[in-house]
């Protein structure tokens, strides 16, 4: 035989090892325990949207599915984890926008390309902030907010949990729909920055929903407007800041899941299904609303790429106009 033509053979036939290797791992498929990563700090909305998605899995699978914190960076040393991981559907990563979207825009050095090295799954939540303020302030709703702001900008600031992070954005936003430039004042985490808003140390802040609604139940701070689309269901009191005068105003944080991505194509839809299976069962889907984390319609690998392709877009604009740079 010909070694051009022996050497044509043996490509064949790993091809054909190859693919029925990857055949029998999708049959197969959970065999073993898998992971999710975080790349937060446990007790934030990423978080408990993964640690809900891994127990209803741990029952459907009958297999261990762990969520794995690994905090820092904006979420890029989880991302990165993933990114680079064995492509067999056990490590899976739970993000927000920070680290898909937002970290690779204003950071020079990314160790992964968000549309290139992640297969996308679905947009598995989203959890919106309430604008709040010191009840020092004076106003009472949106509108006089806004004519607050525009007549006092230049002595004004507002906190967030940090440099790129969704409340960061929708502060800079806002900014940019108002035609002004509140100063920010980056914390490092959430938290901190309440502490101080709650203090009167700042005036205002966009915090997230879980975060902020027992503040301002309790009457320690002043929502004036949430920043999803509709008004949450959790308390439908608050107005949209679309509906309040500046319409299209979205600024929730949502949660994708991801996998590598020479991820089989077999196992991405096993995956998909099943989860998709669990965010639609009633129990679940109560669970996660109680926890201020509403369902998404972005629920196919296809709505959820094509969502992160228009993120990019759209809050590439807001960090060009805002000049934010990471420190």
């Amino acid at each position: 035989m010909e070694p051009r033509l022996k050497l044509l053979n043996l490509i064949f036939a790993v091809a054909a090892l190859c693919f029925a290797i990857v055949n029998a791992t999708a049959q197969n498929f959970p065999s073993r325990s898998a992971r999710i990563v975080v790349g937060f700090a446990p007790g934030g909305a990423t978080d408990v949207t993964a640690r809900l998605i891994a127990l209803e899995l741990n029952k459907l699978w009958g297999q261990q599915v762990v969520v794995d914190n690994r905090p820092g960076a904006s979420g890029m040393i989880g991302a990165e984890i993933v990114a680079k991981a064995a492509p067999d559907g056990y490590t899976m990563l739970v993000s927000p926008q920070t680290s898909i979207v937002v970290a690779p825009l204003i950071i020079k050095k990314v160790p992964y390309d968000s549309l290139r090295d992640f297969a996308t799954i679905a947009v598995v939540g989203s959890t919106p902030q309430l604008l709040v303020m010191h009840p020092s302030l004076p106003p009472k709703d949106f509108r006089e907010f806004v004519a607050f702001v525009k007549a006092n900008s230049k002595n004004l600031s507002y906190g967030s949990g940090g440099i790129g992070s969704t409340p960061h954005m929708a502060g800079e936003l806002l900014n940019s729909s108002l035609g002004v430039k509140v100063t920010h004042v980056p914390y490092k985490g959430e938290n901190p920055g309440v502490a101080d808003l709650l203090g009167g140390q700042i005036p205002y802040m966009f915090v997230n929903f879980p975060v902020a609604i027992p503040h301002v139940q309790a009457g320690k701070l002043r929502a004036v407007a949430i920043s999803s689309p509709q008004r949450s269901p959790l308390a439908p009191q608050f107005p949209t800041v679309a509906e309040s005068g500046i319409p299209g105003f979205d600024t929730a944080t949502w949660n994708g899941l991801y996998l590598p991505a020479a991820t089989p194509r077999e196992v991405i839809t096993r995956i998909h299904s099943d989860v998709i299976k669990l965010l639609n069962a009633p129990e679940l889907k109560e669970r996660m609303l109680k926890q201020g984390i509403d369902q998404s319609a972005l629920n196919t690998p296809e709505k959820h790429a094509a969502f992160v392709k228009a993120e990019f877009s759209r809050w590439g604009k807001v960090i060009k106009e805002a000049g934010i740079k990471a420190e």
